[in-house]
């Protein structure tokens, strides 16, 4: 078990409008704003969005089972961020529904706001983490510098 400790920085309220890729408008803030290290609550709806719902077959490393939602789904999120290659690195898992139906999982790629999508984001400082690619799983992992003994 990796760790590292630090405190809440800034905290940030932001609206994504109608018609706007939430994912892009995002990391846009956070890149814009220098948010190193961080969390991102969501809520709101997407007219359409594609989501990683698991993996195909439980095997590492993992081949994504993707889906595209359209229609004006409803979100409610949660996302962490840190350096990445060059700019932020944002993880984001959402809980999508419409109707009786329902997904969860990853969101990927694009996802284009309903009406609104209200986010709450803290920063933290004096965190050391860094998302690098972790070759033998196949995906980007938070790295930090301390270890549980």
């Amino acid at each position: 078990m990796q760790y590292s400790e630090g405190q809440v920085g800034r905290v940030f309220t932001v609206r994504i409008d109608d018609g706007e890729d939430f994912i892009r408008e995002i990391r846009r803030f956070a890149a814009a704003m220098n948010i190193q290290n961080g969390t991102i609550h969501f809520l709101g709806a997407v007219r359409s969005a594609k989501i990683v719902t698991g993996p195909k077959e439980p095997v590492i490393p993992p081949s994504p089972k993707g889906e595209e939602i359209f229609g004006g789904w409803e979100l409610l999120g949660f996302a962490t961020i840190y350096p990445g290659e060059g700019e932020p690195s944002i993880h984001i898992h959402t809980a999508a529904g419409k109707g009786i139906q329902s997904l969860a999982g990853c969101l990927r790629e694009q996802a284009e706001v309903y009406v609104v999508i209200e986010a709450v984001i803290m920063e933290f400082v004096g965190i050391s983490a860094k998302r690098i690619r972790d070759e033998k799983i196949g995906v980007d992992l938070p790295v930090f510098d301390r270890v549980l003994p």
